[in-house]
């Protein structure tokens, strides 16, 4: 397994090993103490499969309180895949990783509590996995609008397929400050959260 760390610390981009012959692959997609040894350090809580056509983008959502580390993972089809620091007081807020998750690069992102995230599909249509550390809970949700000038996110689209909740949300300036997680500067790639 490749695990590369990203501009943003704590999102890491991992490439499972991949074992293939003439009938097909197999790999690992998730192992505990091989994946805590890479820096996802971590208990996945729940795992959620999303399917989209080509040019949804879902996204940037985050939880807070409650913050969910991810690892995404694209089963069938492309995504262009994004995390955003969203931490107050943090060295690296409102910058932004993207990364080409695919069926057939197998790739990876592990993304902390404390970053918002999104995807949008280059492809006819993409299934999309991931386990979350949290669980998911309504009260806690909130996003950041996709196209946020400030954080200037390069998306390969410009006129995404989106939910009318994700059309609504604000810019990252917008949000009032006590719904963003705070930075923790003992642990630079998690977050702490506000109650």
């Amino acid at each position: 397994m490749q695990v590369e760390a990203t501009n943003l610390p704590g999102v890491l981009l991992i490439t499972p090993d991949v074992y293939g012959d003439r009938r097909g692959y197999f790999m690992e997609t998730f192992q505990l103490a091989r994946y805590r040894q890479s820096g996802v350090e971590v208990n996945f809580v729940q795992d959620n499969l999303s399917f989209s056509v080509r040019g949804t983008l879902r996204g940037l959502h985050f939880q807070n309180p409650r913050g969910q580390a991810k690892l995404v993972q694209v089963f069938q089809g492309e995504v262009f895949d994004v995390a955003v620091d969203i931490r107050r007081g943090s060295p690296t807020f409102g910058q932004w990783f993207g990364a080409v998750l695919s069926e057939e690069n197998h790739r990876q992102l592990f993304i902390p509590a404390g970053f918002a995230h999104g995807f949008c599909v280059l492809s006819e249509a993409a299934l999309f996995s991931y386990k979350c550390s949290e669980f998911y809970h309504p009260d806690c949700e909130c996003g950041v609008a996709w196209n946020d000038p400030e954080i200037g996110i390069r998306w390969p689209l410009s006129d995404p397929v989106l939910s009318d909740k994700d059309s609504r949300l604000p810019g990252l300036a917008e949000l009032d400050r006590r719904r963003l997680p705070e930075y923790d500067e003992s642990r630079p790639g998690s977050e702490v959260s506000q109650q």
